[in-house]
């Protein structure tokens, strides 16, 4: 089905769309992103709110062309072309999936610094999705 989300549930999560929020969990600290219902290292299921830096590497990533994008992003790829999803590490720990852009797919590399942005990832149910990007981190 690709990247639908309902109307609810975006609404629900919006906070954590459009910031860096996650948790840690107050037993074995390890921090969560997004927010979990339960620590995924030891099952405790009490946090701590903690803002995340948006800053991490690339551990890996996939470059898509046209033809294999699902269809909420058919139009941006048939606009761009071939555009790069990466597992991202934030400097805190946590593993995300996101776009990588501003940034040619032949020189994504892993290991690469990404630094998180706020953008508009697509258009479904006459509801603009907001969510994060990464780009390359500027020294």
């Amino acid at each position: 089905m690709g990247a639908h989300i309902s109307i609810p549930v975006y609404e629900r999560t919006v906070g954590q769309r459009l910031a860096f929020e996650g948790e840690r969990c107050t037993d074995c600290g390890t921090v969560a992103f997004p927010p979990k219902g339960a620590c995924p290292d030891c099952r405790n299921d009490a946090f701590e709110a903690v803002d995340l830096s948006g800053e991490g590497t690339i551990y890996s990533y996939t470059v898509l062309s046209p033809g294999g994008a699902p269809p909420e992003f058919a139009g941006q790829a048939q606009a761009e072309g071939r555009y790069v999803v990466a597992i991202v590490e934030l400097d805190e720990g946590p593993r995300i999936t996101a776009q990588v852009t501003d940034v040619d797919p032949t020189e994504v590399a892993v290991g690469m610094s990404v630094s998180g942005r706020i953008r508009r990832i697509y258009e479904e149910e006459g509801i603009v999705r907001y969510g994060f990007k990464f780009v390359p981190a500027t020294e």
